[in-house]
């Protein structure tokens, strides 16, 4: 079956599921996309409320530099992304130390001067992946084509490329500790709280290729997307309706219907029926489990305990309470040094120059940590008021963290809503509201896109190469590949 003789259908509006959408649509596939929400982006949407639009999750636009995986699919789409380079992609702050996130990294080595070589490292290590996701990556393996795809890459990328190996099964922290780094305590905290946000786990575990790639976001630059992160799954939900496809809001799949190992159709909340050809579903795998209706696949206890849910807060402030940031971006360690539950913060701040943000006079301002999921759902199980008082506890910690920063923080807030885990998984339809993709600890036991059909696979951060507009772009690319190469078989 030739791409444009399929009939996909996308299971939510997701950056994964829109891109490998808006891929195929190009391609000539007629495609269906179903949204339980009513706008599209998952957690890259950007939603309104009380005359402010909030950021819902991701926040930093990265992967729009030349050759990056959003600048190479805008072309591929002859869509113009409207982003604008910031200076400096975040500022860290740590008690007293304040860094300055840029390109250059001038402030990371004028604070760790012995960093360099390992900075130099991990730049050229970077550069590598890069170029080897360019197009998307055969990752994990599947089948021959794909093999002599990475092989063809690794010969093309020589003498580059055989350096992978001598990373591939390290650890960050291992790698930390070949230059003499792992004992000191101020940048190895650094260096964790990086990790945390972009792989959702610390260099103990991290592996240190995918420690080497999410390094180099800041310095490959990020972008401030005009009108929030939404804007980039509306204008890839657009791309999809202009070439003939339907993107329909407000349509929760709740049920898979098979024929042994083919899927032949979708059923939503309101009583639709969407048959399909190929399906690609933009959620974990426990998710997709819950609507086949079947137990999830195996998956370690270790790291079961690791996946990661947020607690989010969504406040309106007067911007003069961060007129002397560098930076939209803020990411502030509390004094205690622990790193997720609140005492490590995301704080993201909407520009004066976008207007369409905030009432006049104000701005909107997303704040996000690390959140173990299974507390919130035993506090809603005991009640409402024991959920509630989890919950005012948490939003309480996290503006203290904020105020260890910035003086009278409380006062400038006018307007204040929290999403916990149980928010996160009603809004997103994932079990336990796991967000932020799976912690990437190997690059030998990663998830790809296949499932047990025939005929539907996985796109979004819950597969290889995860989380971050490029990664989910990159996962897309190689979703999209595995279907065109089941479609030549003739199977669907």
């Amino acid at each position: 079956m030739e791409v444009q003789d399929m009939h996909v259908v996308i299971i939510g509006a997701g950056i994964g599921g829109l891109s490998a959408g808006a891929i195929l649509a190009k391609r000539g596939a007629m495609v269906t996309v179903l949204e339980a929400q009513d706008y599209p982006g998952g957690c890259a949407a950007t939603f309104s409320r009380d005359g402010y639009r909030f950021d819902a999750g991701a926040t930093v636009g990265c992967g729009f530099h030349p050759g990056g995986p959003m600048d190479e699919l805008g072309k591929e789409l002859e869509i113009v992304w409207p982003v604008k380079p910031e200076p400096v992609a975040w500022e860290y702050r740590d008690g007293n130390i304040c860094l300055d996130l840029s390109t250059g990294r001038t402030e990371i080595l004028e604070r760790f001067p012995k960093t360099k070589v390992f900075w130099e490292e991990q730049s050229a290590l970077a550069r590598l992946l890069w170029k080897l996701a360019k197009g998307g990556l055969s990752w994990p393996v599947k089948g021959p084509r794909d093999l002599g795809e990475l092989i063809r890459k690794g010969f093309a990328g020589l003498p580059a490329s055989a350096s992978l190996l001598k990373y591939a099964s390290k650890t960050a922290y291992e790698w930390l500790a070949t230059h003499d780094l792992h004992h000191d305590p101020e940048f190895l905290r650094f260096i964790d709280a990086q990790l945390l946000v972009s792989v959702q786990t610390t260099s103990q575990f991290a592996n240190a290729v995918n420690a080497a790639i999410a390094l180099d976001l800041p310095a490959s630059g990020t972008w401030r997307i005009e009108g929030g992160m939404g804007s980039v799954a509306s204008l890839l939900a657009g791309f999809i309706e202009k070439h003939d496809g339907v993107v329909l809001y407000r349509q929760k799949v709740i049920r898979i219907d098979s024929v042994r190992r083919q899927v032949i159709g979708l059923e939503t909340s309101d009583g639709g029926a969407f048959a399909a050809d190929f399906v690609l579903a933009n959620m974990t795998h426990a998710s997709l489990a819950m609507i086949e209706g079947t137990e999830p696949g195996l998956e370690p206890e270790k790291e079961k305990s690791q996946l990661w849910s947020a607690f989010t807060l969504y406040l309106g402030m007067d911007p003069g309470i961060f007129s002397n940031l560098p930076a939209r971006h803020v990411q502030i360690v509390s004094r205690n040094g622990k790193l997720t539950e609140g005492d490590s913060i995301f704080v993201s701040i909407s520009s004066d120059d976008e207007p369409d943000r905030a009432p006049e006079g104000l701005c909107a301002v997303t704040i996000s940590t690390h959140a173990e999921p299974g507390r919130w759902f035993e506090a809603l199980r005991q009640g409402q008021s024991v959920y509630r008082e989890l919950k005012d506890a948490c939003t309480q910690k996290v503006l203290d963290v904020l105020s260890e920063q910035f003086t009278g923080a409380r006062d400038a807030v006018s307007t204040m809503d929290a999403g916990t885990p149980v928010t996160w998984e009603r809004y997103t339809g994932r079990v336990n509201g796991c967000v932020g993709g799976y912690p990437q600890t190997s690059l030998f036991r990663v998830r790809g896109p296949a499932t047990r059909y025939e005929n539907l696979y996985l796109v979004g951060d819950s597969i290889f190469p995860g989380q971050s507009l490029p990664g989910v772009v990159t996962g897309a690319r190689r979703t999209v590949e595995l279907l065109r190469q089941q479609g030549s078989k003739g199977i669907a």
